[in-house]
C-alpha cells in the first residue's frame, strides 16, 4: 500500500504542470450533459492521470469524471477529479484542486488533494494524513459549534433546495464562510476550521477526500451520518470531531 501512495504521489505530481500551463490562458469552454463546464485542461490532465496509473498498475480499475468508468481485474479501482473546481479554475481562481483516491471493493483506501496553484498536497490513509509529505495534519479539539468556524460549499445550491437549513446554517458558528469544492475540506483536516457542510456532489468530489479528513482525526459522512460510498447522494458534511458532527447532524434534521 505505501508503494501505491507512493507512486500517486509522484504521478498526481507530474500531472499538476498540465493545469498550471493552461491557469488564466484564454480557452475553449464546453458544457457538459449537466451544463457544468469542461476545458482542455480537464481532459488533458484526467488522460496524463489514466495512462500513468494503468502504466504502473495495469489489472486496475478507474473511475474518472470526464472519462467514465473503466473495469480492471482486480478489486483496486482509482477515481479522478482531474480539476476539482472548473469555475475557480477558468475564473482564474487558484483555489481548484486535483483528487485522486484508490478504492479497494469500492472502499476508500487512500487519498490525495493537491492544489497545483498553492503547490500544496495533501494525503492520508483513514489513520494518518499529511500535507507537503512530512507535516501530519491533526483537526481542531473545539468541541463547541457554537464557537466553530463553518464553511458553506455550494450555498446557493442549499438555499435553493433547503431554504431553512440555509438559514440556519448562516448563524451557525462563531465564523461562517461562503466556498466551494475541495480545499474548505482540508482547511478542516489541518485544524483551521472546524466544519464543512456540502452538497450536489459526485463520488470523485468526496471519496479522495475521506481518508484525508478521517485520517486528520475528523469524521466525514452524508447528512444521514452514513459512510460515504459510491451509492451516497452527494450530501457530505466534514467535522473536525464527533461532538461537532454531531451538532451538525441535528441542525440538518430540524429542516424535517
Amino acid at each position: 500500500m505505501d508503494q501505491m501512495m507512493k507512486a500517486a504521489l509522484e504521478i498526481s505530481s507530474a500531472a499538476c504542470a498540465t493545469p498550471r500551463q493552461y491557469f488564466r490562458s484564454k480557452l475553449s469552454i464546453d458544457q457538459k450533459s449537466d451544463e457544468s463546464p469542461v476545458t482542455i485542461a480537464d481532459r488533458e490532465t484526467e488522460d496524463y492521470l489514466r495512462r500513468a496509473l494503468l502504466k504502473r498498475f495495469p489489472d486496475h480499475g478507474i473511475f474518472g469524471e470526464e472519462f467514465g468508468r473503466e473495469a480492471g481485474q482486480s478489486d483496486y479501482e482509482w477515481i479522478i477529479d482531474p480539476i476539482d473546481g472548473t469555475r475557480s479554475f477558468i475564473s482564474g481562481n487558484p483555489l481548484y484542486g486535483m483528487l485522486l483516491g484508490l478504492l479497494k471493493a469500492e472502499k476508500p483506501v487512500f487519498g490525495i488533494v493537491r492544489m497545483p496553484e498553492l503547490d500544496e498536497v495533501y494525503a492520508g490513509d483513514g489513520q494518518s494524513a499529511f500535507k507537503d509529505m512530512n507535516e501530519p495534519l491533526a483537526t481542531s479539539n473545539n468541541t463547541e459549534l457554537s464557537k466553530a468556524a463553518l464553511y458553506i460549499n455550494e450555498g446557493e445550491k442549499i438555499a435553493a433546495a433547503h431554504p431553512a437549513l440555509f438559514q440556519r446554517l448562516c448563524t451557525t458558528g462563531q465564523l461562517r464562510r461562503f466556498a466551494y469544492d475541495c480545499y474548505p475540506h482540508m482547511l478542516l483536516a489541518a485544524g483551521h476550521i472546524d466544519a464543512v457542510i456540502d452538497f450536489d456532489l459526485q463520488p470523485y468530489d468526496y471519496l479522495p477526500l475521506v481518508c484525508v479528513v478521517q485520517g486528520a482525526g475528523g469524521i466525514m459522512t452524508d447528512w444521514d451520518g452514513n459512510d460515504l460510498s459510491l451509492q451516497s447522494d452527494g450530501r457530505v458534511v466534514s467535522a473536525a470531531n464527533p461532538e461537532i458532527h454531531a451538532a451538525l447532524m441535528n441542525l440538518i434534521k430540524q429542516e424535517s
